[in-house]
């Protein structure tokens, strides 16, 4: 791989789907004395709502909540489709200047700190290219999925299978489902999405689960936020129904843990109301953990129920024996036929975008290392990750990350400093490691909490998962806490970059 030299820039953030159109923004405003650049992998903007093509890709939560907290989402729907959330993440870059920052088709493979020089050096692929980036300070946004492909579940006999296997991950654009038998083996977010999205052009759509999902309908539209959106300034509408969906958020989520059962009695409850007193609700609908255990599935105005109604779309409950040429065999002797299959079994989670990170040519083991704040890691410095809530919308947890680095660095333009680390103190040392998310089953975390960083029994190094206490954490309390510590490398900048940057902090403060 031939070499096409270096770039130097102060903050290097990976990703540009939303946690890194989010840092851009942050990093502009905020820090304006600071260059950056953003490394994209692929050819276009969005992560996410760009890699994902299947039918009915859409949200999962409202987009009062997870669109950005500085640009209002006006469109009547709040539960949006892909190709409309792509537009509002082009139509953000280009609004706030930030196309020019994003280099494309660079994917980052490996992360050097050097102490000696102050500084990262990212090693890039840029179209069979090698590239050579390097930062004062390195920003992660690359989301929490491999972009390599989806997790691919082991199915007996899937290789016989004389029909078409798809996964949700890498949707074709020749797919036609007319009049075909689709059997779609899945029962999270995705499948209750792509379910219905089909429904309405195959010959049939089944749903095989080896166990059931909490699925909950929400109106597509909310009629509050739509209501003053009327007679308000979209900003001031905006920021009303944003808060109104945080505490809502909140509040369900802490109902699930203080209640239960109470709380479980409540979801199923509203499934009955939704498929009638002869739909076997307990064997397809009732799931063997409590609410918030994993993600509750959201159906926009009960989409999934409607199309089970409709006799277009079925839920099955079994395991499956064998896939054979035309179908699937289960093991309570069932067959379905079925034309295609569609494997939505979920996504492999990764730490840091893949890449190879190293300290001073020690490799950097994230198992081992204790996350503090949610963000960074104890023993590297100069780097933070953008990692979203998983019980409530990413974006929130998106923004106050955003939020708290532009705090850090700016600290650093303060005292002079240029390298600040997380160190465990005395006291922490004998700190028991959680995992990095608890209380959560899902598979896709399951299969590699081994492999992620781990939370400790005490601030600064626990995780919540809740957004007040994140807002205190974040934005709330002192940069200097005795974890975080600061220090300077010698002959790295003159200190009159570190006044003439927090001077440009001030200035657009009060502009």
């Amino acid at each position: 791989m031939g070499d096409s030299g270096d770039e130097r820039v102060d903050v290097l953030v990976i990703g540009a789907g939303i946690s890194g159109i989010d840092a851009a923004y942050h990093l502009q405003t905020y820090c304006p004395g600071r260059t950056y650049a953003i490394l994209e992998g692929r050819e276009r903007l969005g992560g996410t709502w760009d890699l994902f093509r299947y039918p009915g890709v859409r949200s999962d939560s409202d987009m009062h909540t997870l669109g950005f907290g500085f640009k209002p989402w006006t469109a009547d729907k709040a539960i949006a489709d892909g190709p409309s959330i792509l537009a509002y993440l082009q139509e953000t870059v280009d609004e706030h200047g930030i196309a020019p920052h994003i280099r494309y088709r660079h994917v980052a493979r490996r992360a050097s700190w050097s102490s000696a020089d102050g500084e990262w050096t990212v090693d890039v692929d840029h179209d069979g290219t090698r590239r050579t980036f390097r930062c004062t300070f390195l920003f992660v946004c690359a989301g929490y999925y491999s972009y390599r492909g989806g997790y691919a579940a082991e199915i007996p006999g899937i290789g016989r299978f004389a029909g078409r296997v798809l996964h949700p991950q890498a949707w074709p654009d020749d797919v036609d489902l007319t009049g075909q038998r689709v059997v779609v083996i899945g029962s999270g977010a995705t499948a209750v999405t792509l379910v219905p999205a089909i429904a309405g052009d195959a010959a049939h759509v089944t749903m095989l689960q080896r166990s059931p999902t909490y699925v909950v309908s929400r109106p597509e539209r909310d009629a509050i936020a739509n209501g003053l959106r009327r007679v308000l300034p979209a900003r001031l509408a905006y920021a009303i129904t944003r808060r109104k969906n945080i505490a809502m958020q909140q509040f369900i989520y802490r109902r699930s843990r203080v209640a239960p059962v109470k709380m479980k009695g409540q979801l199923i409850s509203m499934v009955r109301k939704q498929l009638g007193p002869h739909y076997d609700v307990d064997t397809h609908f009732t799931p063997s953990y409590g609410p918030w255990d994993q993600r509750l599935c959201l159906v926009p105005d009960g989409d999934l129920f409607a199309a089970i109604r409709g006799g277009s779309a079925s839920v099955v409950t079994d395991r499956i024996r064998t896939v054979t040429e035309r179908g699937i065999e289960l093991e309570s002797g069932a067959t379905l036929e079925a034309d295609v299959i569609v494997t939505a079994t979920g996504l492999q989670m990764v730490t840091l975008g893949e890449m190879d990170i190293t300290v001073d040519g020690d490799p950097v083991d994230f198992a081992t290392r204790f996350m503090y704040k949610g963000l960074a890691y104890a023993d590297v410095p100069n780097l933070a990750s953008s990692f979203g809530y998983i019980n409530a919308s990413w974006t929130l947890r998106a923004d106050l990350t955003c939020r708290f680095v532009t705090r850090l660095l700016n600290h650093m333009d303060e005292t002079a400093t240029t390298q600040c680390t997380p160190r465990l103190r005395p006291a922490d040392r004998g700190m028991s490691p959680r995992p990095f998310v608890e209380q959560f089953s899902s598979g896709y975390v399951q299969r590699v909490v081994h492999q992620l960083p781990k939370q400790g029994d005490r601030d600064p190094w626990r995780h919540p998962q809740r957004y007040d206490d994140d807002r205190a954490l974040l934005l709330d309390a002192p940069i200097e806490d005795g974890v975080m510590q600061f220090t300077r490398t010698a002959n790295v900048a003159d200190p009159s970059t570190f006044r003439a940057r927090a001077n440009m902090v001030g200035a657009s403060a009060k502009s």
